[in-house]
């Protein structure tokens, strides 16, 4: 008999390998990471009675949504959604801009070039761009890394708008001196398009949009390139970022990468990887500013949370301890800001109120 059984189990576990999108458990009984298919619009669901949140509260976080000028809310449990709400007129089909938010796709491709050895970020951009892209003298130049576009502490002057033709590329201080919110990162999608000798946007595609299974394109914008996308790509590099680079069984991001882009990248702002924020730091700065705050970034969010933050209230929050991604799209909440604002803490507060 207990033969007829283990058969049953081999067989079952067999036909389980078989079938796409299945969940597995670990040893301890765990549920794993749901990934949703790369070529569908399919996306398993999880309901937030299964987690045991406080479902009475759902409608006050949607009013607050919508009264906030929100057009659309994701929030991800291991992968599956639990919450997916669209207001102000928004589908799921509906493209929108992620500004500032979407630095964090430039850390990403940056640092998958650098798994692939196309570059490293700890060499000068004059190594890939050429001598002459600022207005600083070339000592003063040769200073500035890649690594200093990743964490804003280029030295170059952050007051002059967001043109980053070389021209209003002038000297301030020193690289690693100054941490300053500046839009000459926008140089190191110059910098992988130079390393690897395709454009941009093909090499974005190739290395991480079309492996992960996202929408969307870069639009121009003034002097910038801004993406615009439906909520679910959002959430789907939420995901990968959450899982340390990884999607499903392939590392599309070294670990270490994305270890080092998600944790304090220099000694001036501790609240500041590799163009993503940082919670449950002592202290932060903020953009257009040089005064140090203290206290956390957002009080009532979880303190191992790090997040993208765009400007008008663009939001992608993932919290480690509890396997959560979490993305907001929409127009500003209140008053226009680079990212933060106090919206983060307000929309907390209902969160909280929902899943704890």
């Amino acid at each position: 008999m207990k033969y007829f059984l283990v058969l049953i189990l081999v067989v079952s576990l067999l036909n389980c390998s078989n079938e796409e999108e299945i969940i597995t458990t670990t040893s301890s009984g765990d549920e794993s990471t749901y990934f949703p298919p790369i070529n569908s619009n399919e996306w398993e669901t999880k309901s937030p009675e299964s987690l045991n949140w406080n479902t009475s509260n759902l409608n006050d976080l949607y009013t607050f949504l919508e009264e906030k000028n929100s057009k659309s809310f994701i929030i991800l449990h291991k992968g599956k959604i639990v919450v997916e709400y669209y207001m102000n007129n928004h589908t799921e089909a509906s493209l929108w801009y992620w500004a500032s938010a979407g630095k964090t796709l430039t850390t990403a491709v940056t640092g998958i070039a650098q798994d692939n050895a196309f570059l490293n970020i700890n060499n000068k951009v004059s190594d890939y761009l050429g001598t002459g892209w600022t207005n600083a003298t070339l000592e003063q130049e040769n200073l500035i890394t890649c690594k200093n576009l990743l964490n804003m502490t280029s030295g170059l002057d952050d007051t002059l708008g967001d043109d980053t033709s070389p021209g209003n590329l002038q000297y301030l201080s020193d690289a690693n001196t100054r941490w300053a919110y500046h839009n000459v990162y926008v140089k190191l999608q110059d910098i992988v398009a130079s390393a690897t000798n395709q454009t941009w946007n093909n090499y974005f595609e190739s290395a991480l949009k079309n492996r992960i299974g996202m929408s969307g394109s870069w639009i121009p914008l003034n002097d910038l390139s801004v993406y615009w996308s439906n909520t679910r790509s959002m959430a789907r590099f939420g995901l990968l970022s959450s899982k340390n680079g990884k999607w499903d069984n392939t590392q599309v991001i070294s670990e270490s990468f994305l270890d080092q882009a998600t944790n304090t990248s220099q000694n001036i702002n501790n609240a500041y990887g590799y163009l993503w924020w940082l919670n449950g730091k002592q202290n932060f700065h903020l953009p257009q500013s040089q005064i140090q705050f203290n206290g956390e970034l957002i009080p009532n969010a979880p303190t191992d949370m790090y997040c993208a933050l765009g400007k008008n209230d663009q939001k992608i929050y993932i919290i480690p301890s509890k396997d959560l991604v979490l993305v907001r799209m929409g127009n500003t909440a209140d008053s226009d800001n680079f990212g933060l604002s106090t919206f983060d803490n307000d929309l907390w507060e209902k969160i909280n109120n929902v899943i704890n």
